[in-house]
């Protein structure tokens, strides 16, 4: 009870501008975790849903930290490595597409425009399954129910595609910047699953 009051009290102390500068830290600090968990280069679902996590925690005044986000992010890559395997297995076969339609084979440009296509919706769904991520739930469960959402709700999975267009522009531009931007995209599918589930 008591510490209910004191929480109370730090919020109103905390002004709107102040709090919001802070979820915006709290996402770029986010987006260097995520960039070191990525390292292992299958493991990028399993960053980014320690990340969603991390972040759903902050905007809920829960208490977290690198501490917290190491234990999630163990607990995700379990599942989630061969998650990381089979999205770079589609990526490889859209990079071959792509070829295939710039070396003039008949169809080569429809079958290489569908490709891109399927892998943004790909990984449009995948950000969409780590936002909700939690241990209890299986990634093969995740990711059959952020597939319906990401056809369902067109307008979130825009607003995802926009902030992955942000990464890849801020690494084509300034390529360190893409890094603590990862977590803004974590903090978009997060908004983006909440703004859904409130429909």
């Amino acid at each position: 009870m008591v510490q209910a009051r004191v929480k109370a009290r730090s919020r109103r102390r905390e002004s709107v501008f102040g709090e919001r500068f802070a979820v915006f830290a709290e996402c770029l600090l986010t987006g260097v975790w995520i960039a070191v968990a990525c390292l292992g280069v299958v493991t990028y679902p399993a960053a980014f849903a320690a990340g969603a996590r991390h972040l759903r925690r902050r905007t809920s005044h829960e208490v977290g930290g690198g501490r917290e986000f190491v234990a999630d992010f163990r607990a995700a890559v379990r599942g989630g490595w061969l998650v990381g395997l089979a999205g770079w297995a589609v990526a490889a076969a859209v990079w071959v597409d792509v070829l295939a339609a710039r070396v003039g084979i008949p169809g080569g440009p429809l079958v290489g425009a569908v490709g891109i296509l399927a892998l943004i919706g790909l990984a449009v769904a995948l950000l969409r399954a780590a936002a909700v991520w939690t241990p209890a739930r299986t990634w093969r469960a995740l990711l059959t129910e952020a597939g319906r959402r990401t056809v369902l709700d067109p307008a979130g999975s825009f607003l995802i595609v926009c902030g992955l267009a942000v990464v890849l522009l801020s690494a084509w531009l300034v390529a360190p910047l893409a890094v603590p931007v990862l977590g803004a995209v974590a903090a978009a599918a997060l908004a983006v699953e909440e703004r859904y589930r409130h429909r």
